[in-house]
């Protein structure tokens, strides 16, 4: 009884920082429902983690879904989304998704959790060493380079079950999008994202025979989805109001910090 009230108390933890950090980073809660439900798999009922990082990643698809509505919802009203970069993106996400999908359904194992952290890592120094730096362009590619840049961030944010801010954060504030526009923009995107990444991965995942505790529906954890769904869309909201009162460049510094942790953590977890 002890041990399931401990996992219940840390996952609504997690839902309510993750749903705060949706409305002021423009993430989907991903980079944390991850690895919590990936510690909580590995330590808590001793699950491989080539398998546990399969769960940890569908289901925090699913648990993005209204993180990322009410977050996105939040921006819409503040009029923090481009909604012109929505419309062009929208059909290659989703074409994104599918692939992403399948691949992480076929090949996913230890080489996600590693894959998971190299890109976190990655994306969280960019953040820290250019919080200053000029934009890499005055404005987006043409339409076949943003095409690659929407590819690029569905495709690997649903197999790394992260929504889409994690990616399209940086990318979009590298072409010169503003901080909050390209925020607000990434909680649509991760909306976009993780809907049919969710959808997905309860058609073409097998359920991975572990306990049935914990709700399962494929591989998605329902336990986890209904710990963590209230408390991250309450807290979404919040972390909007607080966006539009904090400096661009701390906005981009607490982004990183928070990316680089949570990348060793997970290849801490892959390599040890």
């Amino acid at each position: 009884m002890y041990q399931i009230v401990t996992i219940i108390a840390i996952l609504a933890v997690s839902g309510c920082f993750a749903g705060f950090l949706a409305g002021l980073l423009g993430v989907g809660g991903g980079i944390i429902f991850v690895p919590v439900i990936f510690f909580l798999l590995e330590n808590y009922f001793h699950i491989e983690p080539d398998i546990a990082i399969t769960i940890a990643t569908a289901t925090s698809l699913m648990c993005m879904i209204p993180t990322s509505l009410s977050s996105c919802l939040s921006h819409y009203r503040k009029d923090n989304i481009e909604l012109s970069i929505l419309k062009r993106w929208f059909p290659i996400l989703i074409a994104g998704v599918i692939a992403g999908t399948l691949v992480s359904a076929r090949y996913g194992g230890t080489w996600l959790t590693i894959l998971f952290g190299f890109i976190i890592i990655t994306a969280s120094l960019n953040m820290l060493l250019r919080a200053k730096a000029p934009p890499l362009r005055e404005s987006l590619p043409g339409m076949a380079g943003q095409s690659l840049i929407a590819v690029f961030v569905s495709f690997f944010s649903v197999m790394l079950g992260i929504g889409g801010g994690t990616l399209s954060v940086p990318l979009l504030t590298a072409f010169n999008v503003p901080a909050r526009k390209a925020i607000g923009t990434a909680s649509s995107i991760g909306l976009i994202i993780c809907l049919p990444g969710a959808i997905s991965t309860l058609i073409f995942s097998e359920h991975p025979g572990i306990p049935a505790d914990l709700l399962f529906v494929g591989k998605i954890s329902f336990l986890a989805v209904f710990c963590i769904v209230p408390f991250s869309a309450l807290c979404a909201p919040l972390g909007v109001k607080i966006n539009r009162r904090i400096n661009p460049v701390l906005l981009k510094r607490l982004f990183g910090i928070m990316m680089i942790i949570t990348g060793l953590k997970m290849l801490h977890s892959a390599l040890g």
